[in-house]
C-alpha cells in the first residue's frame, strides 16, 4: 500500500466505493455471490455444483467452508428431488420396501393409505354397531335368559379381538414418509458435523413389544440418515476426521453405491433384526476441515473424493486492494443485513472495519479472511450502538467494541501481563546477564511478552553438556541453541558442547506458540556466555538460522502490542516483517520499532554497551558466512550484506 493511501489520523481511505452508510450498498441475494475473497473456491463450488462432485475444503475455522456448501445447495437444481417412503414387507417384515417418488408425491400416496384405512376403520366400527345390535336383541327376546346373555357376551368379545386385528392390519399398511421433499425451494443442505451413527446412517428404533399384536410394524420404526435426508442436495461434515473410520467406510460405501440400507445401530436393540432395502442417498459430499484431517481421514475416502472431485485451500487473506476492500464493505452491510438486529455502518465505521481487516492479516499489503472474527466485531459495534439509542454505528461504536468485544486468550494476555508486571517478572528497565523479554502469540492472535533466562556453566559430564530446558516451549529452546551453536563454534573457535545451557521461560501458560522465540534464546545464551548485560527495556520477536540471518514470524502486530503495554520502549522485528505492522497513531508514537536482518544487528541493539560487547560483535561479523567486510573510501567498515543495524521506522512508515 503506497504511503499515500496509508491511514494516517483522518486521511480518508480508498474503499472502492463511494457511499455514506451501508444502507445503500446492495447485498447479493444467492449466498455464493456474498462469499468474500475466496474466488478460487467459488470457482470450484459452481463446477462441483453443475457436475455433482464432492469437495474438500480445508482451512482454519471462521473463512467460509460451510456458507460455501449452503452455497452448493442453492446451485443445484429442484427438478430432480424425490420423496423416499418405506413400505412393509408381506414377504419379511423385517425387511421393509424403498420406493421413490417426485417430490411432493410422498404426501399425497401417505394420504390416500390413511383414507383406506380410515374407510376399513368405518367398516369395523359398523360391523361392531351390528354384532352390539344383534345381542341385545337376542337378550330382550330370550327376557334375560343367562344362557344367551353369556352366548351374548362371548360373540361380543370374539367380535373384538377380530376387529381389534383388522385395525392393526390396516394401519400396518400405510407406508411410512422418509424423506419428504414437497415444497423446496432449493436443493437439501444437512449438516451433519458430529453425528452419530444413527443419525448420520438411519436407525431403526427399539420396540419393546415384539409380539403379541402389540408391537410396532417394522417399517414404522425405520429412521432415515441424514446421508438419506440429503439425496440430491448437499452433505456437509466439518472436522471429517472426527468421524470413526467404521463411519467414514460406510459413508465411502453410500457415495459410490449412491445408497445405503438402514439397519439398528445397537446390536442390543430389536431394531437391529430390521434392516431395509437399499435407500437412495445421492448426496453431494463437503468435506471440511484443517490439515490434520487430511492425515487422519480414510484414505480410500479421501482417495474418492481427490479421485472424483476437488481438494481446496482456503485462504486467510487476500490483497488489500481498493476492489477488495469494497468486497468488505458489502461484507458489512451482509453482517448486518443477517443479523437484523444491529443498524447500518456509516463509512467512518467501516473504514475502522477494514483497518481490524489489515491488522488481523499480519502480513504486508493483505486483508484478513477470517471473516467470522470480523463479523463478531461487527456485531458488537452494532450492539454498542443499540445501546446507545444511535441510529448508525459510527467509529467510536467501533474503536468501542474492540475493547469490549476481546477473545479470551487477548483477556489472558492481559492478565498475564498486568500479573508480570505487578510481581516484576517483566522488567523494562536496566541490563541483566542472560535475561532477555521475548514475545510469542497466545491463541494465535495476542500478544505476550514472554521473559527468557538462560545460564551457561561448564559440563557435568565429561563426554557432551546437555541443554536443559523448562517451560512450555522446550522443543523450540532447544532447536534455538543448536541453531546458535553454530554460530559460537564460528566466532568463538569451541564446541558449545563444553557447557550446560539451561533455558527458562518464565512463567509460561498454555496455548503459547510458535517459534518466534528463537532470537530471544540465542541472545540470552550469547549474553550469559559472554557475560555481557541485555537492556531490559528492548523486546525481540524473530526465528533464527544457522547462518545467522534473522527470518520473519506470524503475528507481528499483537507482540509489539503486547510490548508497548508492558511498557518496553523498542523493539526487534525481522526485517521481512516490516511492512507488517499495523498500529494505531498513537500506538506508534510508544515505542520504537527496528527491523533487522542477522543476529549481531539484534545482539547490537540488546546488549548493554560496553567495549566487551564491540569485540563480540565484530567477532561474530567476521565469521558469519552471509557477508564479507571491506572499507570504503573513508576507511569505515563496511558489511556487504547491509552495514549496521537497521533504522528504526519512521512513523511514516507505519499503517494505521
Amino acid at each position: 500500500m503506497s504511503s499515500g493511501e496509508r491511514i494516517m489520523g483522518e486521511e480518508r481511505m480508498d474503499l472502492g466505493i463511494e457511499f455514506e452508510t451501508t444502507e445503500e450498498i446492495p447485498v447479493p441475494e444467492r449466498l455464493i455471490d456474498q462469499v468474500i475473497g475466496q474466488d478460487h473456491a467459488v470457482e470450484v463450488i459452481k463446477t462441483a455444483a453443475k457436475q455433482r462432485r464432492h469437495v474438500l475444503l480445508i482451512g482454519e475455522p471462521g473463512t467460509g467452508k460451510s456458507m460455501l456448501g449452503q452455497a452448493m445447495a442453492e446451485l443445484l437444481p429442484t427438478e430432480d428431488l424425490e420423496d423416499i417412503l418405506v413400505f412393509p414387507n408381506p414377504e419379511d417384515e423385517n425387511m421393509p420396501r424403498i420406493r421413490t417418488v417426485p417430490a411432493g408425491q410422498g404426501r399425497k400416496i401417505v394420504e390416500e393409505y390413511r383414507r383406506k384405512a380410515k374407510e376399513q376403520e368405518s367398516v369395523r366400527f359398523y360391523l361392531l354397531f351390528f354384532v352390539f345390535f344383534i345381542v341385545a336383541m337376542a337378550v330382550f327376546l330370550s327376557h334375560g335368559d343367562p344362557n344367551t346373555l353369556l352366548l351374548g357376551v362371548f360373540v361380543i368379545l370374539v367380535a373384538l379381538m377380530v376387529t381389534a386385528n383388522m385395525r392393526f392390519k390396516t394401519q400396518a399398511m400405510v407406508p411410512k414418509l422418509l424423506v419428504d421433499n414437497s415444497g423446496r425451494k432449493k436443493a437439501p443442505f444437512v449438516d451433519a458435523t458430529g453425528a452419530h451413527a444413527g443419525a448420520l446412517l438411519g436407525d431403526v428404533r427399539h420396540d419393546p413389544f415384539q409380539s403379541g399384536g402389540l408391537g410396532t410394524p417394522a417399517h414404522l420404526r425405520v429412521e432415515p440418515g441424514m446421508i438419506h435426508r440429503a439425496h440430491k442436495g448437499v452433505l456437509f461434515i466439518d472436522e471429517i476426521a472426527t468421524l470413526s473410520l467404521k463411519m467414514q467406510q460406510s459413508l465411502l460405501t453410500a457415495m459410490q453405491e449412491k445408497k445405503f440400507p438402514i439397519t439398528g445401530q445397537s446390536e442390543l436393540s430389536s431394531g437391529a433384526m430390521v434392516r431395509t432395502e437399499p435407500v437412495p442417498c445421492d448426496f453431494i459430499l463437503v468435506a471440511a476441515g484443517n490439515l490434520d484431517t487430511v492425515e487422519k481421514m480414510h484414505p480410500a475416502l479421501r482417495s474418492r473424493i481427490r479421485g472424483y472431485g476437488y481438494e481446496v485451500y482456503m485462504r486467510t487473506t487476500m490483497p488489500d486492494t481498493p476492489e477488495n476492500r469494497r468486497k468488505l464493505v458489502q461484507f458489512v452491510a451482509q453482517e448486518v443485513k443477517k443479523d437484523g438486529r444491529i443498524p447500518h455502518f456509516t463509512r467512518d465505521a467501516v473504514e475502522e472495519i477494514v483497518r481490524e481487516a489489515q491488522r488481523r492479516a499480519g502480513r504486508k499489503g493483505h486483508l484478513t479472511l477470517r471473516l467470522r472474527d470480523l463479523g463478531g466485531v461487527v456485531r458488537a459495534a452494532g450492539d454498542i450502538a443499540v445501546r446507545k439509542g444511535k441510529k448508525y454505528v459510527t467509529r467510536e461504536d467501533v474503536l468501542e467494541a474492540l475493547k469490549l468485544a476481546k477473545p479470551l486468550e487477548k483477556q489472558l494476555a492481559d492478565w498475564y501481563i498486568e500479573r508480570k508486571k505487578e510481581y516484576q517478572v517483566i522488567r523494562v528497565e536496566g541490563g541483566e546477564i542472560g535475561r532477555v523479554n521475548g514475545l510469542a502469540l497466545i491463541g494465535g492472535e495476542s500478544g505476550i511478552v514472554l521473559p527468557i533466562e538462560a545460564i551457561v556453566a561448564p559440563a557435568a559430564s565429561k563426554e557432551e553438556g546437555k541443554i536443559i530446558v523448562t517451560g512450555k516451549l522446550g522443543e523450540i529452546a532447544r532447536e534455538a541453541v543448536q541453531n546458535v551453536s553454530a554460530i559460537i563454534k564460528r566466532y568463538k573457535g569451541e564446541d558449545i558442547s563444553k557447557y550446560d545451557i539451561h533455558v527458562q521461560f518464565l512463567q509460561t501458560y498454555e496455548g503459547v506458540e510458535g517459534d518466534s522465540a528463537s532470537i530471544s534464546v540465542a541472545t540470552a545464551v550469547i549474553s550469559a556466555l559472554e557475560e555481557i548485560p541485555v537492556r531490559q527495556d528492548v523486546a525481540m520477536t524473530g526465528s533464527l538460522s544457522v547462518r545467522g540471518e534473522v527470518l520473519p514470524v506470524g503475528g507481528v502486530t499483537p507482540k509489539i502490542e503486547a510490548a508497548i503495554e508492558a511498557g518496553i520502549k523498542k523493539v526487534i522485528i525481522p526485517k521481512a516483517n516490516e511492512k507488517d505492522v499495523f498500529l494505531s497513531p498513537d500506538k506508534r508514537e510508544k515505542i520504537e520499532i527496528i527491523p533487522v536482518e542477522r543476529i549481531d544487528e539484534v545482539l547490537e541493539i540488546a546488549l548493554v554497551e560496553s567495549e566487551k560487547k564491540m569485540e563480540l560483535i565484530e567477532k561474530i561479523r567476521s565469521s558469519l558466512p552471509l557477508f564479507g567486510v571491506k572499507e570504503n573510501v573513508g576507511g569505515e567498515t563496511v558489511h556487504e550484506h547491509g552495514g549496521s543495524a537497521r533504522p528504526a521506522l519512521p512513523v511514516e512508515e507505519s499503517k494505521a
